[in-house]
């Protein structure tokens, strides 16, 4: 299956002139070369490019519950070794909200994100996935062989493995008597207090002490999106369909069969202690690509961000030893 079969309407790249970011955006350890957006079945994604080489490394964008920032300790650090393309996922930061719950499904951002490869000038990437962007890069790299050189699946949110305990249980779309712990991811409770989801959701994510900066980080950038956009994803359809084999059926069934259509080299880096998504399920992904697996200590959900310098050296290594193993000269 070729790139423009996956991409179902054609894509339309549109240059922008770089603009200085608003008086209210953190101040940058980098700013992009450049920026643009490319649009797809009337709903435009934003994009930039950092850095140069001959290498590029693609960081997929998760939940629309946050943008691309979440990137943010990633990019100055590979851009001085590699080409770094980011997007903003459709429903934050400066990419479109559709009204639509189908323009939210999961094949929806990989065709964005082949649409960005294609509107940058990029022919193959290794690309990088947290939480709900492994569940895309899972997708990619087994639906876009020729696109993906290396993929990185960090904390995957995939239907695979255990989940966790005190997650289990809990509605998300009828309202409930009381909303306390995990009751909260709820889409009633996200209409009453989105602020208050927004603390808690992003306080499981860093569970590790001294979090209070990470954590009103992705608050800020979760106001920047609303509870409506957040319940269309999820309600979106997710691991559905495998349409490189047409499989069909359960979540579960889903992801193992794009496993095995998966070919290029692939490491899942997972925290044991991760409080929103279990490693369980990155150790049965990585089992089911016959993947390198990484198990963090003392981490929580998001170790690039709490501990990016860990977190990226491990990813660095790894893409470097890819290039190499495939005879060319590392980023």
């Amino acid at each position: 299956m070729t790139a423009p079969t996956r991409v179902r309407s054609r894509a339309r790249a549109k240059a922008a002139p770089l603009r200085r970011p608003a008086s209210r955006e953190q101040s940058r350890a980098r700013f992009p070369e450049s920026t643009g957006s490319v649009e797809r079945n009337g709903v435009r994604v934003f994009y930039e490019i950092y850095g140069s080489g001959d290498h590029t490394v693609l960081f997929l964008p998760t939940w629309s519950i946050v943008h691309s920032r979440v990137w943010k300790q990633q990019i100055p650090y590979f851009a001085r070794h590699y080409r770094v393309v980011t997007f903003d996922g459709r429903g934050n930061g400066r990419s479109d909200r559709p009204a639509d719950v189908s323009a939210y499904a999961d094949t929806e951002f990989v065709d964005d994100a082949v649409a960005v490869l294609d509107a940058t000038g990029t022919p193959r990437a290794s690309i990088v996935g947290v939480s709900l962007g492994a569940a895309h890069a899972l997708r990619m790299a087994a639906e876009c062989p020729e696109r993906v050189e290396a993929a990185v699946f960090e904390a995957p949110a995939v239907p695979l493995g255990e989940g966790l305990a005190e997650r289990d249980g809990h509605v998300v779309d009828r309202p409930v008597d009381r909303y306390e712990g995990w009751a909260k991811y709820n889409h009633h409770y996200w209409r009453h207090d989105y602020p208050d989801f927004l603390e808690f959701f992003f306080g499981k994510c860093f569970s590790e002490p001294h979090s209070t900066k990470q954590i009103e980080d992705a608050v800020g950038w979760g106001l920047e999106t609303d509870p409506e956009t957040l319940i269309r994803t999820s309600r979106a359809p997710w691991f559905e369909t495998d349409r490189v084999t047409g499989t069909e059926g359960s979540g579960e069934a889903v992801a193992r069969a794009l496993a095995s259509d998966v070919s290029c080299p692939s490491l899942v880096v997972h925290s044991r202690d991760d409080a929103v998504t279990s490693v369980s399920r990155g150790r049965e992904l990585a089992a089911a690509l016959d993947a390198e697996l990484v198990v963090l200590e003392g981490s929580g959900h998001l170790p690039h961000a709490r501990d990016p310098v860990r977190f990226n050296l491990i990813v660095r290594d790894f893409i470097d030893r890819v290039h190499r193993r495939d005879g060319r000269r590392a980023g």
